[in-house]
Formats: structure tokens, C-alpha cells, sequence
């Protein structure tokens, strides 16, 4: 293969990865997101305790995380195919992503959640916030540097599982590695694949960390 070719392969390989990991990170935070709101909200220490509510949604979320993304990707191949109308590709591979990240994202937000000072919390509450009130304008904006934490750390887990996804076809950077880094053997463009995932997580973290510390007020 030739430089051209070679870098035209990449090129495409790092549009698809990127497609697939801040598509799946978006999707997932707008199912995990509110998850994980109603799990720190109705949590027995939250602001509106509900057992029930708490259980069920927390047992779903285990089992989900439970999974692992290989078989999960594989098990869930009818309901891609009726979302997307194909199992193969960079779009289909953003259902099974959305589908192991989400309850990942929501555990990850009950986390910050739980992390808001309970004094600030009380404080609103004594002024006779409601509790939408409470969550939009106290626990969320508290949470915001524990959140953008999270959500690197969330990017760059959905980027790694995005890499396994080439096992099925799945496009992107691993499906390169794996086309012709595993089945050829062509071991040089394994290590450059590599070495691009390597420098996206890099740049994904530094961009988080950078974003954390201008919105950390404890820093500021």
C-alpha cells in the first residue's frame, strides 16, 4: 500500500472513529443524563427519596453495565438493524454504544451529583426552592467541574469501545487495525493506529482537564 493510499485509509478511519465516539458521547449523555438525575434524586439521601423509582432504574443500569461491550454488541444486532436498517458500519455501531455507555454516563453523573455540598443544598431548600429548582440551579451548576470530568472520562471509554467494533465491521481506526493489523499482519499500520488513539485520548483529556480547571471555582 502505497503513502497516498495509506493515508487516505487513515484519514477516513479517524473521521469515522471520531463520528462514532462524540456521536455516541452526545446520545449517551442525553439518555445518562437524566438517569443519572433521577438515580442521585430519588436515592434515600436525595432531595426527593423514592425506593422504588431508585431500584428498579438502578437494577437496570447494573445489568446493562454488566454486559460487555463485545456481547452486547453482538446480542443487540436485531435492534440495530430495525434502527438503522444495517448491522455493519460506523452508524450502526453508534446503537450498541449509546446502548453500553448510557448507563455508564448515568452512574458517572449520579457520582457528581452525589459529590454537591449537602450545606448548599439545604441552604436552597430553606429558601423554599422547588426541587426542579434545585437540580437546574444547585445541583448541576455545583457538579459542573465533576461532570466535565466524567465526561472525558466517559469520551474516551466510548472511543475504546468504538476500537472493538471493527471485530463486526464496525469501521474506524479499529477496524483498520484489525483488517490489516491482524487478518494481513501488516503490524506497521496496527502501530500507527495505535499511536493516532493514543494521541486522541491525549488530546480529549487535556481538552477536559483544561475546560475542569476554568470551571472550578475552588481553582479559581
Amino acid at each position: 500500500m502505497d503513502i497516498k493510499m495509506l493515508a487516505d485509509l487513515l484519514i477516513r478511519g479517524m473521521g469515522e472513529t471520531l463520528y462514532m465516539t462524540l456521536g455516541s458521547t452526545f446520545l449517551a449523555y442525553v439518555i445518562g443524563l437524566p438517569m443519572g438525575i433521577i438515580l442521585s434524586v430519588t436515592d434515600k439521601n436525595g432531595i426527593r427519596p423514592n425506593a422504588v423509582v431508585n431500584t428498579v432504574l438502578g437494577v437496570i443500569v447494573n445489568i446493562l453495565r454488566s454486559i460487555p461491550f463485545i456481547i452486547l454488541l453482538v446480542a443487540i444486532i436485531p435492534v440495530t438493524r430495525f434502527i438503522v436498517g444495517t448491522s455493519i458500519g460506523s452508524t450502526a455501531t453508534i446503537v450498541p454504544l449509546v446502548a453500553a455507555a448510557g448507563p455508564f454516563v448515568a452512574r458517572m453523573v449520579e457520582s457528581s451529583i452525589k459529590e454537591v455540598d449537602p450545606g448548599v443544598i439545604e441552604a436552597a431548600q430553606s429558601m423554599g426552592a422547588s426541587n426542579m429548582n434545585i437540580i437546574f440551579k444547585v445541583l448541576i451548576p455545583e457538579a459542573k467541574p465533576s461532570l466535565i470530568v466524567g465526561s472525558t472520562i466517559a469520551v474516551t471509554t466510548i472511543l475504546g469501545y468504538s476500537t472493538m467494533a471493527g471485530f463486526v465491521g464496525g469501521g474506524g481506526l479499529g477496524s483498520i487495525a484489525i483488517n490489516y493489523g491482524y487478518y494481513r499482519y501488516q503490524t506497521d499500520i496496527m502501530m500507527i493506529t495505535v499511536v493516532m488513539l493514543v494521541i486522541v485520548v491525549q488530546l480529549f483529556q487535556e481538552i477536559g482537564m483544561r475546560i475542569t480547571r476554568k470551571t472550578d471555582k475552588r481553582i479559581n
